[in-house]
């Protein structure tokens, strides 16, 4: 009598979870159509910048293009110069405004829903995903490193991070603004571009090491060595958005674990606190138990059992909303208040961009 309770009691609790959506997961689909649209928007600002330095390179001649002032989006270091001068002096940055607001913008993000611009906007990490699968393709797996190799690899970006945070925070608002316009400052996004386009040797040895590790080694810049990515992390542990497990709910089965790029111990915890959660719900689309585990924000301890869980959830649209909402309204108040593009006559770009090579940093 005793094995048949034991018996029914397990055919019920592995039937009641084994009961899927209704709908398939749509997270992923979700995630991927915002990662290819937020690539090719930065492919076509990254072609007019092209266009826009060529035309100066060229004495001023042929097609001209406004500069785009999203390109300084990938000038962290701009950002974080600005913001630390706007928290010093009240004022807003002359010199790569856009910097500061798409940095801004980035740890709002964080603060809301994790670390997602990580994994459903930034265009290195949707790159590195692109060749983390084929690696697979071609390698028939990627390779997870032992936890003793894992953990301390991990610790480098924060070590990165440490170091720029130093040496920005060593440095007065005069300092931050001499620098912002000084010639370095003002062609560092031309700069950035010709390390690409006249890459050397050592360049090109330490590219192709981090596109190798990408292929081998899921998210493998993002998850050892992306400092910006470090920020984030830290900004998102104070975002009441986790994901979070039923106990009652799961199963054990451990899908959700081998799904998550970050090898988080998902199918262990009650909820993810780490900073190496990305938000990006590839171990909700894993789960096989119905609500066993969800985005979610804090359950309500009043309210009845069932509604604790399912009424505090986020989807895959309530995530690509708040990330599109909240950069649309950060860009378009820069915009009006005339605080997004850089201000400089043509002439000063005439002098400085075809000799960017040359402008040496005014540390040296």
């Amino acid at each position: 009598m005793a094995a048949q309770t034991t018996t029914s009691s397990a055919n019920a609790r592995t039937k009641r979870p084994l009961i899927r959506r209704l709908a398939a997961d749509r997270s992923q689909r979700i995630r991927r159509t915002m990662q290819a649209v937020f690539l090719l928007l930065n492919a076509w600002l990254g072609l007019q910048f092209v266009l826009w330095v060529r035309y100066f390179e060229r004495g001023g001649e042929g097609l001209y293009l406004p500069r785009p002032a999203g390109v300084e989006g990938w000038l962290p270091i701009a950002g974080l110069m600005n913001t630390k001068y706007f928290l010093t002096t009240g004022h807003l940055p002359v010199i790569h405004p856009a910097a500061m607001f798409l940095f801004l913008a980035f740890a709002g993000m964080s603060l809301l829903v994790k670390r997602a611009f990580c994994s459903w906007l930034c265009p290195v990490g949707t790159l590195s995903e692109y060749a983390a699968g084929l690696g697979r393709r071609v390698f028939g797996r990627n390779v997870r490193l032992p936890r003793w190799a894992n953990i301390p690899l991990r610790g480098l970006k924060y070590l990165l991070l440490g170091f720029f945070v130093f040496a920005i925070g060593a440095m007065s608002a005069e300092a931050l603004e001499q620098f912002m316009q000084s010639p370095y400052g003002l062609v560092a996004d031309v700069k950035m571009l010709n390390f690409f386009r006249e890459i050397g040797l050592t360049g090109a040895i330490v590219v192709g090491s981090l596109m190798l590790g990408s292929l081998l080694v899921q998210n493998f810049w993002c998850r050892y060595l992306c400092p910006y990515g470090a920020l984030l992390g830290l900004v998102s542990l104070l975002s009441p958005v986790k994901i979070r497990r039923d106990v009652e709910a799961c199963i054990d089965c451990g899908k959700c674990a081998k799904a998550c790029p970050a090898g988080l111990a998902v199918d262990k915890l009650v909820q993810i606190r780490s900073a190496e959660c990305t938000a990006c719900m590839e171990c909700v689309a894993a789960c096989s138990a119905q609500d066993a585990l969800q985005l979610a924000l804090p359950p309500r301890q009043s309210a009845p059992l069932r509604e604790r869980w399912t009424k505090r959830t986020l989807g895959p649209v309530a995530v690509a909303c708040v990330l599109m909402y909240l950069l649309l309204a950060v860009v378009l108040f820069a915009r009006m208040t005339n605080h997004w593009k850089t201000e400089m006559p043509r002439s000063v770009y005439l002098r400085l961009v075809p000799y960017a090579d040359q402008v040496t940093h005014p540390g040296m």
